[in-house]
C-alpha cells in the first residue's frame, strides 16, 4: 500500500486551535460499519449507542508537561574572544527539549528530541535553570537525543514548574494555562505522556455516569504516549514503517471487566493498541510491557470490537489504524463528509465513533 492512498485535503480552518468551552460539546461522526454509513451526531449522544455487556475502555495516563526551555552551556565552544566573537551568541541561544519517555531502570535518563539538534553533540549541557541541567549522553536520527539530567529532586515534580504543556504543532499559538486542564482527560492518573490521548478530552464525569447507565461497564488500561503514537511515517511504503516502543500496563481488576465484557469499546488509538498488543502476548489479563505494534489496513483485530476516536492527521499510522478498523474507503469517505460539513479536526477538535 502507499502512503499517499491515505491522504486527504483539509482546510486550514478547520484545524482546532482551542477546546470548547464545554468538553462534552463536540460534534461526533457515528460510522456504520456493517451498513457502509454515517450519521452526523453529538458526543453527548454517546451512551445512546452503547448497549449493556459493552465495555468503554479508556487510557489513564496523564500527559506531563514535557516541553522544556533552556540554554546551551557551551561545553564544545571556543573561548569568546576576537577570533570567535560569536560564541557569546551561542550560549545564549535558546534550546527547546520535548522529552519523550524516561530511559529504562534509569528515571535520570531521557529520551528526547532537541531543537535545534545539529549543534547539540554529545558531551554538551543545557542549563534549564540554577537547579537544573541536562547532560547529552546519546544521538539518533531526526533530531533524537539521550539526555542524563542532574538535579536532587524529583523530576516529575521540577517538570511540572518550568515545563509546558506539549501541545502538538498544528496547533500555532504558545501554551496558555488553560492547557494544563483541558489538553488532559478528567480521568487521567499516570504521569507518563507526552501528548494527551484525545478521543479521552471529550468525557465528563456526567457523560460517564450515563455510560454506566447504559449498562456499559468502565475499565482502565495505561499507554504513555510517546512518539510510538505521532512519529510521522516517513516511508511511502506503508509497511515499511516501524513504532517506537511505548510502555502500557493492564491491572488485575481491569482486565477481568475486559474479559467479561461482550464488545470492548475502545477510547482512541492508544487503548486499542493496548488491547491488540495484550490479545497478542498473554491476553487480556494483569500485565505490563513495551509495544511497538503497528496496526495498518489488513490487520486483524482481535480485541477490539468499536472505538472513538478524534479525526488524524493524512498520512500518519493514526489514520492507518482507524482506517485497518473500519476500511479505508469508508474512512475517507467519511473524512471528505467531515471536511464538508466543516467538522473540527485534530486534538481539540471533534470525534467520530465506529461501530
Amino acid at each position: 500500500m502507499q502512503l499517499s492512498d491515505f491522504d486527504y485535503p483539509l482546510p486550514e480552518e478547520l484545524i482546532a486551535q482551542r477546546p470548547l468551552e464545554d468538553r462534552a460539546a463536540s460534534r461526533m461522526l457515528v460510522l456504520f460499519r456493517d451498513q457502509r454509513r454515517w450519521q452526523d451526531s453529538a458526543f453527548r449522544d454517546l451512551a445512546q449507542f452503547l448497549r449493556p455487556g459493552d465495555c468503554l475502555v479508556l487510557n489513564d495516563s496523564k500527559v506531563f508537561p514535557a516541553r522544556l526551555y533552556g540554554h546551551r552551556a557551551g561545553v564544545h565552544a571556543l573561548p569568546i574572544g576576537k577570533k570567535n566573537p560569536a560564541r557569546r551568541e551561542y550560549l545564549q541561544g535558546e534550546v527547546e527539549v520535548f522529552l519523550v519517555r524516561p530511559h529504562p531502570g534509569d528515571p535520570a535518563s531521557w529520551q528526547a528530541l532537541v531543537h535545534p539538534g545539529r549543534k547539540m553533540r554529545v558531551g554538551e549541557r543545557i542549563r534549564f535553570d540554577s537547579e537544573l541541567e541536562a547532560e547529552i549522553t546519546g544521538r539518533g536520527a531526526f533530531g533524537e537525543r539521550t539526555l542524563r539530567f542532574h538535579y536532587a529532586g524529583d523530576l516529575f515534580e521540577k517538570f511540572g514548574r518550568i515545563g509546558h504543556v506539549p501541545l502538538p504543532p498544528y496547533i500555532k499559538r504558545p501554551d496558555e494555562p488553560l492547557d494544563r486542564e483541558r489538553y488532559q482527560t478528567v480521568f487521567a492518573a499516570h504521569p507518563g505522556s507526552v501528548a494527551a490521548p484525545t478521543a479521552g478530552l471529550h468525557f465528563t464525569p456526567e457523560i460517564l455516569s450515563q455510560c454506566r447507565e447504559a449498562g456499559a461497564e468502565i475499565a482502565s488500561v495505561t499507554l504513555h504516549v510517546g512518539l510510538g503514537t505521532f512519529q510521522p511515517v516517513r516511508t511511502e511504503r506503508v509497511e515499511d514503517h516501524r513504532l517506537h516502543s511505548e510502555s502500557f500496563e493492564i491491572a488485575a481488576a481491569d482486565a477481568a471487566k475486559l474479559r467479561a465484557a461482550r464488545r470492548l469499546v475502545a477510547v482512541g488509538t492508544t487503548s486499542v493498541r493496548t488491547l491488540e498488543s495484550a490479545a497478542r502476548g498473554q491476553g487480556l489479563v494483569a500485565s505490563s510491557g513495551e509495544t511497538d505494534l503497528y496496526i495498518y489496513p489488513g490487520f486483524q483485530f482481535q480485541a477490539t470490537g468499536a472505538m472513538l476516536t478524534n479525526f488524524h492527521l493524512p498520512r500518519s499510522s493514526l489514520l492507518l489504524l482507524v482506517a485497518a478498523l473500519a476500511g479505508p474507503d469508508l474512512v475517507l469517505a467519511a473524512y471528505r463528509h467531515a471536511v464538508e460539513s466543516r467538522f473540527r479536526f485534530y486534538s481539540y477538535g471533534d470525534c467520530m465513533l465506529i461501530l
